[in-house]
């Protein structure tokens, strides 16, 4: 098999480690809940759903994280992101397109990075 290339590589790494910027804040506010925020929380969600999902966010993006278990976040993250898409289609507020881009970013990461996931779904060239 063969070798993928050091910039791939290294590229792939920095999309995946770009989703820091998206998941660790969204996760610090739902699970700090600082002043303010369980008001705009509760315009499309119960509050007390805050917390839990904040946990869900940040395990998952961990899981991604983690070499050994990185397949099963990235189900994971396509999954939570996927609730994400129909949060925003449902609250009509035009933004559905970040996580759909979140979750292109994630699985452009891992398959720049992954050997494995390159065999799974290649790209032909004719």
């Amino acid at each position: 098999m063969e070798a993928i290339p050091k910039w791939q590589r290294v590229t792939g790494w920095v999309l995946s480690g770009l989703l820091i910027v998206v998941f660790l804040p969204s996760a610090f506010f739902k699970i700090a809940q600082p002043e303010g925020f369980s008001d705009e929380w509760s315009k499309t969600y119960p509050a007390s759903t805050a917390l839990p999902l904040g946990v869900i966010e940040l395990t998952t993006f961990v899981i991604y994280l983690v070499p050994k278990t990185r397949y099963l976040g990235g189900l994971l993250m396509l999954a939570y992101l996927g609730g994400a898409v129909a949060t925003h289609v449902h609250a009509n507020d035009g933004k559905f397109f970040v996580p759909v881009i979140v979750g292109i970013i994630a699985w452009l990461g891992l398959y720049l990075r992954d050997r494995k996931l390159r065999a799974l779904v290649p790209f032909v060239m004719e």
